[in-house]
């Protein structure tokens, strides 16, 4: 009964294609976690404040799981600023205003300024802005603190790529929902970024993860491996990028 409710919340889920995200990757510098921390909580009551005022969507903090690999430059934290639309992003978003009203009787205004103008732990971010293709539901609730994802960075090469991956792999996604093994699969399409960002990438997979001890669901057989070869010419896929929410705000 459980995995009829649940295919029925997925073929009534609706469409995020307007959804507007972006991306920070935050490189700190070395000893600066607690700091950092402690600036987006104070920011994160500022969030709040944007999103009852539907300036934002939402916004989460993440933790990226170290790799041998990383080279000096490689990001700690990830931030995804969420927007329900372009023009909401556009709009922005008057941090300075927010502040003084969400921590008014509770921060000065000199330590609420102190806040705002504090020295910046990070030695540099990048930005990417990103647009929602496709998606399926979140299941098993809000995305909380000490939930884990991942990110797949991938090169589009071919025009049939988009449709590889919403037409072919979302269903099999889906039905690793069922299963327990995940809970969200999104794609997500880069449109603009900032000067010093990352290159050699369109677009990015993102699955949430959901119960490791669950066994996923694999597809097998001829028809599968001829559609899987299309799938993998249809683009290159780099190792994915494993994320730990350390805050979320909703």
């Amino acid at each position: 009964m459980k995995n009829i409710l649940l295919l029925l919340t997925l073929i009534l889920s609706l469409s995020v294609n307007s959804q507007i995200v972006v991306m920070t990757a935050v490189d700190l510098k070395v000893g600066e976690d607690e700091d950092y921390i402690k600036l987006e909580s104070f920011y994160s009551e500022i969030h709040k404040e944007a999103i009852a005022q539907g300036l934002r969507s939402g916004q989460s903090v993440w933790k990226r799981t170290p790799k041998d690999s990383d080279e000096d430059s490689a990001a700690e934290y990830f931030i995804f600023d969420i927007h329900s639309s372009l023009e909401q992003l556009q709009a922005g978003i008057n941090y300075q205003e927010l502040a003084q009203k969400v921590y008014k009787g509770k921060m000065s205004r000199r330590a609420i300024q102190r806040m705002l103008n504090s020295t910046q732990p990070w030695k540099e971010k990048r930005s990417y802005i990103i647009q929602v293709v496709d998606a399926t539901i979140t299941a098993g609730g809000s995305v909380k603190p000490g939930d884990r994802a991942s990110i797949n960075l991938m090169n589009k090469k071919t025009d049939d790529f988009e449709n590889y991956e919403t037409q072919v792999w979302k269903p099999v996604a889906e039905k690793n929902i069922l299963s327990g093994n995940l809970r969200q699969w999104a794609l997500a399409e880069l449109i603009n970024k900032s000067d010093n960002a990352y290159d050699g990438w369109t677009h990015f997979a993102w699955n949430l993860r959901g119960d490791d001890s669950v066994e996923g669901y694999s597809p097998s057989g001829f028809k599968w491996d001829k559609l899987w070869e299309g799938i993998e010419s249809s683009r290159d896929m780099a190792d994915g990028t494993e994320l730990t929410c350390v805050m979320v705000v909703q």
